[in-house]
This record gives C-alpha cells, structure tokens and sequence, in this order.
C-alpha cells in the first residue's frame, strides 16, 4: 500500500510542479490563463488523492506523529513530495526487513 500511496505522491508533486513552472507563468507571465483551470483541477484532484491515500496507507505502519506531519506537508511545498520518496522509501524498506525477521 505504501507503494501505491508513492505513486500517488509522484503524482501530485508532479501537478505543482507543473501548475507552478508552467500554468502560472503562463498566466501572470504572459497573460495566457489557458493551462491554469484544467492543471489546476488536475492538482486538486491529485492533492485529495493523496491526502485520501494517506489516511489508508499510513495507519499501522509505524509513522510516527513527525512522520505524519511531514508526509503531509510535503504536499505544500513544491518538490516536497519528492523529498519526502526517500523518507517513505526507506520506511518501507526497513518495515520489510523487519518482516523477514
């Protein structure tokens, strides 16, 4: 489930960036609000997917408060999901080796 809850991460940072380096430049850039609707509904669509995934896929996996809160913030800053693959990655990682004993 972890796994899955990435891909939506990847998603989502995926969005902003795109709503933020292109949509919006666009718009206060070059007076063109054309992309600004369509990405901006795409990274809303994205931003609940992730906080809903979140809700599924972190319960009982070990995150702490710390982690909870950063995995959600993440999703404020541009490129914070990115950052923040390495810190679920590893989680999962050491979750796994656990269950191999």
């Amino acid at each position: 489930m972890l796994r899955l809850f990435r891909y939506i991460a990847l998603i989502e940072g995926v969005t902003t960036i795109a709503l933020f380096l292109i949509a919006m430049p666009l718009k206060y850039g070059f007076g063109n609000p054309i992309l600004v609707p369509p990405v901006g509904l795409t990274h809303g669509l994205a931003f609940l997917a992730y906080v809903a995934a979140m809700l599924v896929a972190l319960p009982g996996k070990g995150f702490g408060i710390g982690g909870w809160l950063r995995t959600f913030f993440a999703a404020f800053v541009p490129f914070g999901t990115f950052l923040n693959d390495g810190f679920i990655r590893r989680h999962e990682a050491r979750r796994a080796a656990l269950s191999r004993g």
